[in-house]
């Protein structure tokens, strides 16, 4: 059920009892972690935190910790599958699930027991009726022919008898409409993908409503929208609407702090809104003030797909945009803090107007940015992509540990760390653009009919950065763009991409991940997920759905045992990330495609199998 009160129905219920904390392996779940770890720590709760990215971890986890724990918290996992049909708890446990996925499952909805969710009722959540998925079973009616009837007339047992079996034909054919008119309510519930308010910002209006609203909280709730915006989970304008309710916070702590003598020590954290500042530039270009601008405008994605870096012309493109901005390669060649000052300050402005002639009308972005003490700032996109590249560095042994260090990187204690991210951050923006230069030149990606098609081969350089799900769908995501950005034909920019990376020559597995269209549709649905659950199913591959952004993830029956993990698989397919929308008479694998916008699918398989797959694919969406 929802929660109305987060203060009393959560809050106030965790605060004397030591509960065990899930976390889902995304920035914005770090960021409402470490919201609630201030809390905690301020209110002495004892916790346990278990990092988890995926459901086989969540339930291994469980089945190890739920003896020693009643209460649990669930960060961006859990809302959007039957949790309690999962995990098959006690019935003691309660959950408590701040997630952002959507539908929300409707199971966890109308339980009033064991599922609490730490959902914002103003998010547009449109879940059915009560009575539109769920119906008592009803008691069997009274057997014809009982003992009261044995003296009556054979006319009048006849008669009876014929009622009595219209009426149980009529409850059927009731029931039959019944069970048809639910199937129709939770497909148009289910069909589409997409996520709500950022958990970290969930977790902030619960420390504001507390008044233990910190400028560290504040900032960990921008760091979790502008992930939710960078990896482009969410529209534009549920963007700009939450970064509105954000500043509303900027300004009352920034008022909070005129008077108060600490505003200038060496210690304190500084918010401020980088769009309408006339002296601090905000511009779309990635980890610009931490790099030279001239490497930020060729690995940034905005600016490399619309200059076409990656051929002769493109450069030579560059070069005239630079010189009608204004800037010289000296300066734009250096470090950004190393640049003149008067540049600096009238960079926004210069660039703005060059960029229109180019084709780039959006250099700005509504974002904010963060001074801790004198030396050090940040803006909120660089968090993002530091902690985002600590999360997914191939050079950590393993998943909690690569979590321990994206978490610690958000503490202002520990900025080595976060500016360790920023260099990790360099090398992924950099390898991405090398890859797509490389890929649009070597004209790997091809048309398969109803899709394009993109497959990284083993030794290509920097390929191990690609073979994490959330840094492949950047990567395709950003080759999109460019291809649609150099191609000239029409047809080519309507399709979607599916693109495969290497994942362990050991086991001789490979990555494919599906994306929509790069079209400006906002009304978009994406059926990947169905498309490839289906591919799977018909090369005789088990599917195995172990990520979090999935609707219709794995269920388990009494008799059915938890699946196999990766490793453990021969010539299986192992579907991991979106279940998107299923096929439908007028739309999906039957019809006319739509696409959700932000949605992605994503699944490992062995690379022998990759080619019947992609023919099976091939022939469901043609």
């Amino acid at each position: 059920m929802f929660v109305s009160d987060f203060r009393k129905e959560f809050y106030e219920v965790v605060q004397s009892q030591r509960v065990l904390l899930f976390v889902a392996s995304d920035v914005d779940a770090l960021c409402a972690c470490k919201i609630l770890q201030a809390l905690f720590q301020c209110d002495h709760v004892q916790y346990t935190l278990v990092p988890v990215s995926g459901w086989q971890e969540l339930e291994t986890a469980f089945l190890e910790h739920k003896e020693q724990f009643r209460y649990f918290i669930l960060i961006n996992c859990g809302s959007n599958v039957d949790l309690l049909d999962i995990l098959q708890p006690d019935e003691e446990a309660v959950f408590f699930v701040c997630d952002t996925h959507r539908p929300v499952n409707v199971v966890n909805v109308y339980s009033d027991t064991q599922i609490r969710l730490l959902i914002k009722q103003d998010d547009d959540l449109e879940v059915p009726a009560y009575e539109d998925i769920f119906r008592d079973e009803e008691e069997d009616e009274e057997h014809s022919g009982n003992e009261g009837d044995e003296g009556s007339e054979p006319s009048e047992k006849r008669t009876r008898l014929e009622e009595e079996i219209a009426a149980q034909t009529l409850k059927r054919r009731q029931r039959r409409e019944w069970e048809a008119r639910r199937r129709d309510v939770l497909f148009d519930y289910e069909q589409y993908e997409y996520h709500g308010t950022s958990a970290a910002m969930v977790m902030f209006d619960l420390a504001w409503l507390m008044s233990k609203d910190l400028s560290d909280m504040l900032w960990w709730a921008i760091v979790g929208l502008t992930d939710q915006w960078v990896q482009d989970k969410i529209t534009q304008v549920k963007y700009v609407t939450d970064v509105g309710v954000l500043q509303r916070h900027v300004s009352r702590h920034s008022h909070r702090r005129e008077d108060e003598a600490h505003t200038l020590s060496v210690d304190c954290a500084r918010i401020s809104f980088e769009y309408d500042s006339l002296t601090r530039p905000s511009l779309r270009l990635a980890l610009y003030q931490h790099w030279s601008l001239h490497d930020s405008l060729c690995n940034t994605c905005y600016t490399a797909a619309r200059l076409q870096l990656w051929s002769l012309h493109g450069q030579k493109r560059l070069q005239e945009f630079l010189a009608d901005v204004g800037l010289p390669l000296k300066q734009v060649k250096q470090k950004f803090q190393s640049m003149d000052v008067s540049l600096k300050e009238n960079l926004r402005e210069m660039i703005e107007e060059s960029a229109n002639k180019f084709g780039m009308k959006d250099m700005r972005v509504q974002t904010f940015s963060v001074h801790f003490g004198f030396k050090h700032k940040f803006l909120a996109s660089d968090v993002v992509f530091a902690t985002m590249s600590l999360m997914e560095s191939p050079e950590h042994g393993s998943g909690t540990d690569s979590f321990t260090q994206a978490l610690d990187s958000l503490s202002r204690g520990n900025l080595d760390k976060l500016y360790h991210g920023l260099e990790l951050a360099k090398r992924q923006l950099r390898a991405t653009q090398q890859t797509i230069a490389s890929c649009l030149c070597t004209n790997l990606v091809v048309s398969q009919g109803p899709f394009l098609y993109c497959a990284l081969m083993e030794g290509t350089p920097d390929v191990a950065l690609f073979s994490k799900p959330a840094s492949l769908s950047l990567l395709s995501r950003h080759l999109l763009k460019s291809f649609v950005c150099s191609t000239k034909n029409r047809r080519c920019k309507l399709l979607p991409l599916v693109m495969a990376a290497p994942l362990s020559a050991e086991q001789g597995t490979v990555t494919m991940v599906g994306i929509p269209p790069e079209t400006d549709s906002s009304d978009r649905k994406n059926f990947f997920g169905r498309a490839f659950e289906k591919a799977a199913e018909g090369t005789n591959s088990r599917a195995l759905h172990n990520h979090f952004d999935l609707s219709a993830s794995w269920r388990r029956s009494p008799q059915q045992q938890p699946p196999p993990p990766i490793s453990d698989l021969r010539p299986e397919v192992v579907l991991a990330g979106w279940q998107d929308t299923p096929a439908s008479p007028g739309w999906g694998l039957q019809g006319g495609a739509a696409w959700l916008p932000h949605a992605q699918a994503v699944i490992e398989l062995k690379a022998e199998d990759r080619s019947k797959f992609l023919d099976a694919l091939v022939t469901l969406l043609s």
